[in-house]
């Protein structure tokens, strides 16, 4: 009896697993499975996430241009070569339009590569008002950078980026030529380019000054509090800063860029240091961040406010780049055609300072670069003598059409979205 219940048993244990079959032995290996994914998409992320090292200029000349005689301007244009091909190359790619994790699940980096997009835009704006000829090429970049830093769809992003490097390598390759003009003498066109700059610095500076909680302690260090925006909600403390880390990384290299093709002119007119200044202020933007997040500490407390610590770089070379743009714009000024040729007049132009407040800019309007508009907020060029910003200004190019991109010219300025 015993024995036959038994066998009953078993056979009705087979029966059920037949009729019910258990699936307990699966989830074993998905959690694995999933666990895997997880740590391979993190570490992805905290490797993409790491910003590139500040570019050598002279390494991206043997690069792209090798050692070649070139006409003036062919160094900025690798410059912009170089810092175009690096949201392309570095690790991860372009990740600010990306749709699948890790990229979608990014906000740092997302942030960093708009801010080195926004400079690369202004050069290339500001470069066709750097020379006495049109550079097709060179408004051909442009309007690829311009487009909506966003886009993952065809044309996205990366395809216009390609263009725009594409089109820097042809006017690269014309320079190369022999009697190429390249670049106007005299320093023509860096005024207005400068000032753009400044403005920029300008604004991030208050943007980083809004994570302060309360922006009236502000008031003491000479900032104006109602150019503050409101508080930066603590979820996109990190994205300005990164977005302010990403303008001086850019810039920083194209500063470099411009030195080499306009040596001579700072040397005339003893900027040369003042330049450098301006690049190394720059650079102390750059140290590396030791922290795994974005601080947002106060006064002498135990953590660092690192917004303020960037907004302080920030202001220091928003001060460098106007002064040296007074500078500039007063010897382009002086400078008349006599008998054919471009000659420099006997005008003494003010020493640059290396601190202090900002100089006040001078009210003869300066040239816009071509497809830029008047109408950027506080960058009107004939009431303050600036050259507009071109990231919140709108360009005409045979059909209307919106500057940068729909979510760059308002919302990627005063508040960057959060992944």
């Amino acid at each position: 009896m015993a024995l036959n219940r038994k066998r009953n048993e078993r056979r009705r244990d087979k029966v059920e697993v037949l009729e019910r079959p258990r699936y307990d032995w699966i989830w074993k290996p998905l959690m694995i499975l999933v666990a895997v994914y997880l740590l391979v998409v993190i570490g992805l992320g905290i490797w993409w996430s790491r910003t590139p090292e500040p570019l050598v200029i002279e390494e991206s000349v043997v690069v792209h241009r090798g050692t070649g005689v070139a006409a003036r301007g062919a160094v900025t244009t690798v410059g912009l070569m170089a810092v175009v091909n690096t949201l392309l190359n570095k690790p991860g790619g372009y990740l600010r339009n990306d749709m699948a994790p890790p990229g979608v699940w990014l906000d740092n980096m997302p942030a960093w590569e708009l801010g080195v997009l926004q400079q690369a835009r202004q050069l290339a704006l500001a470069m066709p008002g750097m020379s006495t000829e049109p550079l097709p090429d060179i408004e051909q970049a442009s309007e690829a950078l311009l487009g909506n830093s966003r886009d993952w769809f065809y044309p996205s992003t990366e395809h216009r980026l390609n263009q725009a490097g594409e089109a820097f390598g042809s006017y690269l390759q014309r320079l190369e030529e022999p009697g190429a003009q390249g670049l106007a003498a005299g320093g023509q066109g860096l005024s207005p380019w400068l000032y753009s700059v400044a403005d920029s610095l300008d604004s991030l500076s208050y943007r980083l000054s809004a994570s302060l909680g309360n922006p009236e302690a502000l008031a003491d260090l000479n900032v104006d509090v109602e150019r503050v925006p409101g508080k930066t909600p603590w979820y996109e403390i990190d994205n300005v800063f990164f977005e302010a880390r990403g303008q001086a990384w850019a810039l920083l290299s194209l500063l470099k860029a411009v030195r080499h093709d306009q040596a001579d002119v700072l040397a005339a007119h003893e900027l040369t240091d003042h330049w450098d200044a301006l690049i190394a202020e720059l650079q102390a933007s750059q140290r590396r961040l030791w922290s795994p997040v974005v601080l947002n500490g106060s006064g002498f407390g135990m953590f660092a406010n690192h917004s303020l610590v960037m907004a302080n770089h920030l202001l220091g070379a928003r001060d460098r780049a106007r002064k040296l743009a007074d500078t500039l714009g007063r010897v382009t000024q002086a400078q008349a055609v006599v008998g054919g040729e471009r000659v420099t007049l006997p005008v003494a132009a003010e020493p640059v300072p290396t601190s202090g407040a900002s100089v006040a800019t001078p009210e003869t309007p300066v040239s816009t670069p071509e497809g830029s508009d008047d109408s950027g907020e506080g960058n009107s060029a004939a009431g303050q003598g600036k050259a507009p910003d071109p990231v919140a200004s709108e360009t005409k190019s045979g059909t209307d059409k919106t500057v940068g991109e729909a979510d760059n010219a308002a919302s990627d300025e005063a508040a960057p979205e959060s992944q």
